[in-house]
């Protein structure tokens, strides 16, 4: 029986580019985070425009203090989106849908369609509750349940006849660890959740991390599910 290797993806914008046109686009990312992706697709595709919604304060303020040309960041979230109506040529959500709480993913689908034109698109990206990185992180914060009512909220929408499945995509992205310290301040104690880390807990975590250490760090993927939704008229 042959195996199919999923496929690893290092730059996910070479994969939206892949999907829909990016140049001139003007695009709004709910819970943009550090907005790295957006960063890299307004400096490729120059005359592109994206506003970037954040909830987090913490990650806002820093958001701010590195201002780049095309970007725009917003003090807000996904269910209340300081924009026009059909004033987005394109939506993104990467690793965001599951952030919002369960009983508002309706209607932050619904305010995104709002601000999209018609034929316009959602980009979602959501991280599958699978592999080892998953196994530690689940330790602490157990996102299985939030992750599959994403995917539920997305499978609402689309029956309801608000928006067409448009594109689907399985694969992988690498996730790098310089050490230990490094996870634990970048999946432990965000900025945006506190995930009520006691000392027992972080031995254990520790311990369940350490096979996974090598001279150069500690390397996992991270297996994503990403779906393209258009705006129904």
């Amino acid at each position: 029986m042959t195996t199919t290797q999923p496929t690893l993806v290092e730059d996910e914008l070479a994969l939206l580019e892949q999907l829909v046109p990016l140049s001139g686009m003007r695009l709004v990312e709910a819970g943009c985070g550090a907005a790295r992706l957006a960063r890299d697709l307004v400096a490729r595709h120059p005359g592109s425009e994206v506003t970037g919604l954040e909830v987090d304060d913490r990650q806002h303020a820093k958001n701010l203090a590195a201002p780049a040309r095309g970007l725009t960041f917003v003090r807000a979230g996904a269910e209340s989106i300081p924009l026009p109506d059909a004033s987005c040529d394109g939506a993104l959500m990467l690793k965001s849908l599951h952030h919002v709480p369960r009983e508002r993913m309706a209607d932050a689908l619904a305010e995104i369609r709002r601000v999209l034109k018609t034929g316009g698109w959602l980009y979602v990206s959501e991280p599958v509750y699978a592999g080892p990185l998953n196994e530690l992180v689940r330790l602490f914060n157990d996102e299985r349940e939030v992750r599959a009512a994403a995917q539920r909220a997305l499978d609402r929408a689309i029956d309801e006849g608000g928006w067409q499945a448009a594109a689907e995509r399985r694969f992988e992205m690498p996730v790098h660890f310089r050490d230990f310290a490094d996870f634990e301040q970048r999946m432990m104690r965000p900025t945006f959740a506190d995930h009520r880390i006691d000392d027992a807990m972080l031995a254990r975590v520790r311990e369940r991390f350490a096979p996974h250490q090598g001279a150069k760090g500690a390397s996992f993927t991270r297996p994503m599910h990403a779906r393209l939704l258009r705006r129904r008229p």
